[in-house]
């Protein structure tokens, strides 16, 4: 399971770009709640509208990105991420991360600091090796 920064870290080269990369070696099979799509169309429409890139560019990451995770989504009960939210003080969006990774019952792989600090059990860090 990742949460949509791994993703960008995987496809928008940068200074994780390489963690990201051998993340999906180890784990070829990426996971993630179908809010991911528009945490995706988020993070790419700031490269749009900083021409940081081009239309083509950004659609054709969001076609790669969605071959990735597509087949692989997993939806998640309000209730299970009402619960999270009111065990801590992660948003809404977070939790459902969250939550896919506990039904699942596999790590959620983060960059969010207050992902891994609120619930250490679930969530590990990009650069930590082994689940």
């Amino acid at each position: 399971m990742v949460d949509t920064n791994v993703v960008a870290f995987l496809l928008l080269p940068g200074p994780h770009t390489a963690l990201a990369e051998e993340l999906l070696l180890q784990e070829p099979e990426w996971t993630a709640p179908p809010l991911w799509r528009s945490e995706w169309r988020n993070v790419v429409s700031h490269y749009l509208r900083r021409d940081l890139l081009r239309f083509s560019a950004a659609l054709a990451l969001t076609q790669q990105a969605e071959a990735l995770l597509s087949a692989h989504e997993q939806p998640v009960a309000s209730e299970q991420v009402l619960q999270l939210v009111a065990s801590s003080r992660c948003s809404a969006y977070d939790c459902e991360f969250v939550a896919a990774a506990q039904q699942l019952g596999v790590p959620l792989v983060t960059a969010d600091r207050a992902l891994l600090a609120a619930f250490p059990g679930v969530a590990r860090a990009l650069d930590q090796r082994g689940g």
